[in-house]
C-alpha cells in the first residue's frame, strides 16, 4: 500500500474517531443511567469500523446518527407550524387609555383592569369585557365559527379575536399571558413535548434489540471467523432514525389536529383516542345545542296562544333572565305585535310583572305566578305531569292564562358523529345528564341513544365512568360544563368542548374542541386512529427490513459500506412514511 494511501486512510480515521466522539460519549452517559438504547449497537458499529479500517463504513453510521437527529428536528419544525403560526399571530402591541391619552404599550405589560382601545381589523390582545362601542368580531381562529358575533357593552370578548369596522373600549380581565389566545398556545406545546406510550414501545424495542443482534453476530463469527461480516451485521442494525418515526408521527398528529382547532395535549392521548370502546355524552351544550327555545304555549284560560305570548313577551322585554329574551324573540319570529308594558318589576330568580292594556301580567316559576292566580287543577297537574320541561307560567289578571314550555335542540351533526364513531369500532354509547331523566330519555331518543341515565350529580357522572372502566372499557367522555369536569378527568380520555370558552372543563379534558360542534369529536377519534397505524406501520415496516438486511450481511452477501447505506435508505423511508401524519394523505 502507498503512502499515499495509508494517509488517506489515516485522515479517514481520523474524521471517524472525532466525529464519534460525542456519539459514544452519549451512550456511555445513557448505559450509566440504566438506558440503553439502539446507540450502543450504532457504537459497536463505529468502534469495529475503526478496529477494522473501514472507516467510510463507520462515517455513513455516524451520519445516520446524526441524520436522524436532523430529520426529527425537520419533522418538529414542520409539526411545529401550527405553535409558530399561533405565536406570530399573537397580538405584540395594546392601545391603552390612560387618562383620555392613548398610549402603545407591549401587551405584555397590560395590567387586569387597564382600559383598552381596539381599532378595526386589529387583534384584540387580551381577554377583556366591553365597555363602549359596537362591532362585530371574528372568532374563528379560535372557535372556527366563521359567522362574525356581535360586540356591544357588556360582552365578553377573548384574546386573539379579530375587530371588524367599529371602534370599541374593552376593561381588560386577563393578563396577555394568562388570556385565551396564550392558553391555546401553551396547550399546543404542551401536547408536543410529551411521550406517547407506543413512543415508549419503541424505546423499549432497544432492549431486545441489542442482544439479539449480538447473538446474530456471534452466530456469524462463531461459524465465519469474519469480523468484517460482524462489523456489516452491526451497520444494517443500527435503526436510530426508526426510534424517531415514532415520536415524528405523533407530533404530526398532533399539528394536524390543531389545524382543525382540536387541540391534543399528548401523545398518550392521540393513541387513546385509537382505542375508545365507549363513548360517553353530556347532555345540554354537548349533544344539545345548550341554548334554549320556546317549544309550545299551553293555554288555560281560554285565551289564545298568541295573546298568551304577546302579554308575555310584553312584560319580558324588561326582564334580565336569559329566557325572558327566548320569548321575546319567539314573539317577534311569528311577527306578533308586542304591546307595551309598565310599571314592571323583576323579583330575581322568581319572575317579572307589569301593567299591559291595562291589566296586570305575571310570568316566571310557579310558586311566582301561582300565589296570586287560580286555574283547573286537574288539567295544571295533568299538563306538569306530560313531560319534565322546563317551564315559565304566564297570569293575567289573577288568573293562571298559560304555560310555556322550553325544550333544546339536539345538534344537528349528532347522528353522523354517533356513524363516524361506530365505524372507528366505538361500541357502546352512552348519554350522562344532571337533567332530569324523563327530559334525558326523550333527547336520547331523538339523538338515537338508548343507554341514558338522568338526575345525575357530578360525582355520579364519574362515578359511571370509573365502573365502565373497572369493565375493561376504553372510555372517552365528551362534556362542556364544569359539572362534567369530575367526570373528563376520570376518563381514558377527556374531551372537553371549548368552543364558548372552557375553564376548568378544559383544564380536566385531554383533548379540547376549540369550535363550537360535535363532529371534531369524530375527526379527533379518526386522527387518532390515522396517526397510531402510520406510527405502527413505521416500526413493523423499519424492523422486518433491518431484520432481511442483518441476514443477508451474515450470509456475506453485504459488505459493510453497502449495508451501512441500505439501512439509511431504509430509515429515511420509514421516517417519510411518518411524515405523511402531517399531510393529508391516508
Amino acid at each position: 500500500m502507498s503512502v499515499g494511501e495509508d494517509a488517506a486512510r489515516l485522515v479517514w480515521n481520523i474524521g471517524l474517531a472525532i466525529t464519534a466522539v460525542p456519539i459514544a460519549w452519549q451512550t456511555l452517559r445513557d448505559a450509566r443511567h440504566g438506558r440503553f438504547a439502539t446507540d450502543i449497537v450504532a457504537t459497536m458499529a463505529i468502534v469495529g469500523a475503526l478496529l477494522l479500517g473501514q472507516a467510510i463504513a463507520g462515517l455513513v453510521v455516524v451520519l445516520m446518527v446524526r441524520g436522524g437527529g436532523a430529520l426529527e428536528r425537520y419533522a418538529e419544525g414542520r409539526a411545529s407550524a401550527a405553535v409558530r403560526a399561533l405565536e406570530e399571530a399573537a397580538p405584540r402591541i395594546a392601545h391603552r387609555i390612560d387618562d383620555d391619552q392613548i398610549v402603545d404599550v407591549p401587551a405584555g405589560s397590560v395590567a387586569i383592569g387597564d382600559v383598552l382601545l381596539i381599532r378595526p381589523g386589529e387583534l384584540v390582545p387580551c381577554d377583556g369585557v366591553v365597555t363602549e362601542g359596537v362591532s362585530d368580531l371574528d372568532t374563528s381562529s379560535l372557535t372556527g365559527e366563521p359567522i362574525p358575533i356581535d360586540a356591544g357593552p357588556g360582552t365578553a370578548v377573548m384574546s386573539g379575536t379579530a375587530n371588524g369596522a367599529g371602534v370599541l373600549r374593552l376593561v381588560t380581565t386577563a393578563v396577555a399571558s394568562k388570556s385565551q389566545y396564550a392558553r391555546i398556545v401553551e396547550l399546543v406545546r404542551t401536547a408536543q413535548s410529551h411521550k406517547a406510550p407506543l413512543q415508549r414501545m419503541a424505546d423499549r424495542y432497544a432492549v431486545w434489540f441489542t442482544p439479539i443482534t449480538l447473538v446474530i453476530c456471534a452466530a456469524a463469527f462463531a461459524v465465519t471467523r469474519d469480523w468484517t461480516r460482524v462489523l456489516a451485521i452491526l451497520v444494517v442494525a443500527t435503526p436510530c432514525p426508526l426510534i424517531l418515526a415514532t415520536p415524528v408521527a405523533f407530533v404530526g398528529g398532533i399539528n394536524r389536529a390543531a389545524r382543525r382547532h382540536i387541540i391534543i395535549r399528548n401523545g398518550s392521548a392521540l393513541e387513546r383516542l385509537a382505542a375508545v370502546t365507549t363513548a360517553v355524552f353530556d347532555k345540554t351544550g354537548t349533544i344539545t345545542v345548550g341554548e334554549p327555545r320556546l317549544d309550545r304555549v299551553h293555554v288555560l284560560d281560554g285565551r289564545d296562544a298568541d295573546t298568551v305570548l304577546r302579554f308575555a313577551a310584553a312584560v319580558e322585554q324588561g326582564s334580565s333572565h336569559r329566557l325572558a329574551r327566548v320569548v321575546v324573540d319567539a314573539t317577534r319570529d311569528k311577527q306578533l305585535v308586542i304591546p307595551t308594558a309598565s310599571s314592571l318589576k323583576e323579583k330575581p330568580g322568581q319572575g317579572v310583572s307589569g301593567i299591559v292594556d291595562g291589566q296586570v301580567v305575571r310570568v316566571g316559576s310557579r310558586s311566582f305566578v301561582l300565589a296570586v292566580s287560580m286555574a283547573d287543577g286537574e288539567e295544571l297537574l295533568r299538563l306538569e305531569a306530560g313531560t319534565a320541561a322546563l317551564r315559565a307560567y304566564v297570569g293575567i289578571d289573577g288568573h293562571l292564562a298559560g304555560v310555556i314550555e322550553y325544550a333544546d335542540e339536539l345538534r344537528p351533526d349528532v347522528p353522523d358523529v354517533l356513524r363516524t364513531l361506530a365505524r372507528w369500532g366505538v361500541t357502546r354509547l352512552m348519554l350522562l345528564s344532571g337533567d332530569h331523566a324523563a327530559s334525558a330519555q326523550a333527547m336520547a331518543a331523538r339523538a338515537g341513544l338508548t343507554d341514558v341515565r338522568g338526575d345525575l350529580l357530578p360525582e355520579d357522572k364519574a362515578r359511571v365512568v370509573q365502573e365502565l372502566m373497572r369493565a375493561g372499557e376504553v372510555v372517552m367522555m365528551v362534556g362542556d360544563g364544569t359539572n362534567d369536569a369530575p367526570a373528563l378527568s376520570q376518563a381514558s380520555i377527556g374531551v372537553a368542548l371549548a368552543g364558548h370558552g372552557g375553564g376548568i372543563t378544559a383544564e380536566a379534558a385531554d383533548v379540547i374542541i376549540l369550535r363550537d360542534s360535535l363532529t371534531a369529536v369524530g375527526d379527533a377519534v379518526a386522527i387518532g386512529h390515522r396517526t397510531t397505524r402510520i406510527a405502527k406501520q413505521s416500526i413493523g415496516v423499519g424492523l422486518g427490513l433491518s431484520a432481511l438486511a442483518m441476514i443477508w450481511a451474515a450470509a456475506g452477501g453485504l459488505p459493510p459500506i453497502a449495508g451501512a447505506m441500505l439501512q439509511e435508505a431504509i430509515d429515511v423511508a420509514v421516517i417519510v412514511n411518518a411524515l405523511r401524519t402531517v399531510r393529508g394523505d391516508a
